[in-house]
């Protein structure tokens, strides 16, 4: 783990607007991927929501012209969805939903964003695990993914 930058302020408001259970637990959410996460990512916002990234001064030319996504937290109407990159790594995302399973807790995922409520809904120490994939491995993966 590493120390991140300073939090953009445009995250730190949308964080704080958030209210009740579901923005404590989706602010813990944050704190834990925001400390779990590698040297190589930049934080930044996705229409206001946490997001992680490759900058483009390590991956210049993306699919879509943006800088590489790595991680985003967004708080929908009802729960809150951690988007993680795990679907471009299938033995990562494996083991992630056998770990998951062996600690008893109900997956609320689809093919990349994890969904939950309450902190009750997740295990804080597989998420920190999850997005504790360095920047050099998480950009191999994508250039393998574009030469197909």
């Amino acid at each position: 783990m590493t120390s991140q930058p300073l939090t953009p302020t445009v995250v730190e408001e949308y964080l704080a607007a958030l209210e009740g259970e579901r923005g404590e637990a989706t602010r813990t959410v944050f704190e834990t991927v925001h400390a779990a996460m590698p040297v190589g990512y930049e934080l930044g916002d996705f229409r206001g929501a946490p997001h992680w990234f490759v900058p483009f001064s390590r991956v210049p030319v993306t699919y879509n012209g943006q800088p590489l996504a790595y991680t985003t937290l967004i708080a929908q109407k009802n729960y809150t969805s951690l988007y993680l990159s795990l679907h471009a790594m299938p033995e990562r995302y494996e083991e992630f939903q056998r770990d998951w399973a062996a600690r008893g807790l109900k997956l609320d995922m689809g093919k990349s964003c994890l969904r939950f409520r309450s902190l009750a809904d997740v295990d804080l120490s597989l998420i920190a695990e999850a997005v504790a994939v360095p920047v050099d491995e998480f950009v191999a993966t994508y250039e393998r993914s574009r030469q197909t």
